[in-house]
């Protein structure tokens, strides 16, 4: 619901502002007095497009701004919140923000003929008050109805009236998700001779690393094998000297080594210790160092009996050595990094071999696809069928009482144009499996035709009226806005007119500019557009009536400009009638 509309320099309004209310809004005035710059504002609202004159004369800005309540709206909140579009919350704990059911949309307008919007203060695309608001505000005016003149909503309307919206809702992810398949079953036909190179080379390298076989800490054994191979002379001969030095020369004359020098040490120690105790520690020490230089030339002798050389043995390490380097110049330069490549190229691999079977997969899952997306269009189809029946039943009624006697209304069913889009083979498209129209005829022996090609303003609007009259219970809490409904009636007609409308502001917002008294009446909030002239310039001024400004008002209506007693007392007699048929309907 919109609680309040402001204007700003928009065509002849300088300023104004409007607090609606549930229920009938209605704006009256003489011709010309600028009732139409409403309705053009909330079409900027909606997302209408900004003509560069919609502009005050002489302003460099303009801009409308509605406050919308929200809690009756839960999927509009649920697509804000996705959005982040909804107004703060409080703190946490605190509860919901004040006003986190309140919505500000603006749409702001320059001299240059730029606009901008603004949804909760944030600057967002003009689209996306299309996308939010759009089927949320319906304005049908004697120009145009963003709803009947747009074919692809008939549909929708109907789907409301059989309470086929979740049917079709499916049919549209079916239609969807077998698009989706088809994208996957193309990509992967796609990818398949670069899928079987790509497939041949990791399956290469895979089988390189395996044929090499490398164990964990290989590498560091043939490096430390392969020195000493390479260098067993040297060790023996440097080998032999350091155990001449530890033991002796026995081939050399007088030539002691380390441990002949340690023994006879330890001996003159033995010797002092017999006049000075206090050494014995110090001959337990040298016969220890004793006993560990003994065990080290003997570890020292035994590793000089294994270091011989062994060709043929130095060149299978070589031969070794050279494949695991093949594996670390291509691979990595450590294991490590060798057995985590040859994972990855196997996963790899894996996932490559994988899309074979997946698109097998997929092609069994269409089918099954397929088969369900026809099977729901065909559900859909009867329901559509069903309720166009029915929906012509109450709409033909409804147009008879909005004075237009002779008037007919079917639906009729065309096959939906393919596009390039569709799924090979798909029956239906993401709407069904035909496109319904509504169509009209509003003159006796006339057969109905499409409503953008027959019906003219006036009628447009009542067949608007009547459509949601019939449908007043599906999609409650929108705004609907009437523009010229009243084209071509007057009378008991136009009552009529004036009972429906208050009749679908039971569930709706309606908002209605009207030049009849008989659907004036009605109204719960009566606004007046007049004229006023303010330093040689003229302005449009909107003003909500209070009881006795209504009267004087509808008056007007009534009789024109020379208001009577009469024409007043007839005014309160319409006013007074309009009210107990109001209330006998509820």
């Amino acid at each position: 619901m919109i609680e309040s509309l402001r204007i700003e320099n928009v065509a002849i309004v300088e300023e104004a502002q409007l607090e609606f209310g549930p229920g009938l809004n209605v704006l009256t005035g003489e011709t010309g007095a600028g009732k139409s710059i409403v309705l053009g504002a909330l079409s900027l609202l909606v997302g209408g497009r900004a003509a560069r004159d919609s502009l005050r004369e002489g302003a460099d800005r303009g801009a409308v701004e509605a406050l919308f309540r929200t809690d009756e709206l839960k999927p509009l909140e649920a697509e804000l919140e996705a959005r982040d579009l909804l107004p703060a919350r409080g703190a946490e704990g605190s509860g919901p923000h004040p006003d986190a059911h309140e919505l500000v949309v603006r749409r702001s307008l320059t001299a240059t003929g730029r606009s901008r919007a603004r949804i909760g203060g944030q600057l967002v695309p003009v689209s996306t008050l299309g996308e939010l608001l759009t089927g949320r505000i319906e304005i049908s005016s004697q120009h145009s109805s963003q709803a009947l003149l747009r074919p692809e909503s008939h549909g929708q309307y109907l789907d409301a009236a059989g309470g086929l919206r979740e049917l079709r809702a499916s049919v549209r992810a079916s239609f969807e998700a077998l698009q989706a398949m088809d994208a996957e079953r193309e990509r992967l036909r796609g990818q398949a001779a670069e899928r079987i190179r790509e497939q041949d080379f990791l399956a290469y390298q895979v089988a390189e690393i395996d044929d090499v076989a490398l164990e964990p800490g290989e590498w560091a054994a043939l490096e430390q094998e392969h020195g000493r191979l390479a260098h067993a002379e040297s060790l023996g001969v440097e080998g032999g000297r350091a155990l001449a030095c530890l033991r002796g020369d026995e081939a050399a004359a007088g030539a002691s080594g380390v441990g002949d020098a340690l023994a006879q040490a330890k001996h003159c120690v033995e010797s002092m210790v017999r006049h000075d105790p206090q050494l014995a520690s110090t001959v337990e020490r040298l016969v220890a160092a004793d006993a560990d230089l003994r065990d080290l030339a003997a570890d020292l002798e035994r590793y000089l009996d294994t270091v011989e050389g062994d060709p043929a043995r130095l060149a299978r390490v070589e031969d070794r050595i050279g494949q695991i380097e093949g594996l670390r110049r291509k691979y990595g330069s450590s294991e490590a990094e060798i057995f985590d490549r040859r994972e990855a190229l196997a996963e790899e691999l894996a996932g490559i071999e994988g899309a074979d079977a997946r698109l097998e997969e997929l092609d069994k899952e269409r089918g099954q696809l397929l088969d369900a997306l026809e099977a729901g269009a065909k559900k859909l189809t009867t329901g559509r069928k069903r309720a166009g029946r029915k929906l012509a039943r109450e709409v033909e009624p409804a147009l008879v009482e909005l004075a237009m006697p002779d008037a007919r209304f079917t639906v009729e069913f065309a096959a939906p144009v393919q596009s390039s889009q569709w799924p090979e083979g798909a029956a239906s498209g993401p709407s069904g499996a035909e496109t319904p129209e509504f169509r009209f005829s509003a003159n006796k022996g006339e057969a109905p035709r499409a409503l953008q090609k027959v019906a003219s303003g006036g009628e447009l609007s009542r067949v608007f009226l009547a459509l949601k009259s019939a449908l007043r219970l599906a999609g409650a809490n929108m705004v609907l806005v009437f523009d010229e409904v009243d084209a071509g009636i007057g009378g008991r007609a136009a009552e009529r007119v004036g009972r429906a409308l208050a009749a679908l502001a039971q569930r709706h917002q309606v908002l209605c500019i009207t030049h009849l008294p008989q659907i004036a009446v009605f109204a719960d909030r009566h606004f007046r557009v007049e004229k006023a002239a303010s330093r040689g310039r003229v302005r449009a001024e909107i003003v909500q009536l209070g009881t006795e400004a209504r009267v004087e008002e509808i008056a007007r209506m009534a009789g024109g400009e020379a208001i009577s007693e009469a024409t007043r007392a007839h005014a309160r007699e319409l006013l007074a009638s309009a009210a107990t048929g109001a209330a006998s309907s509820d």
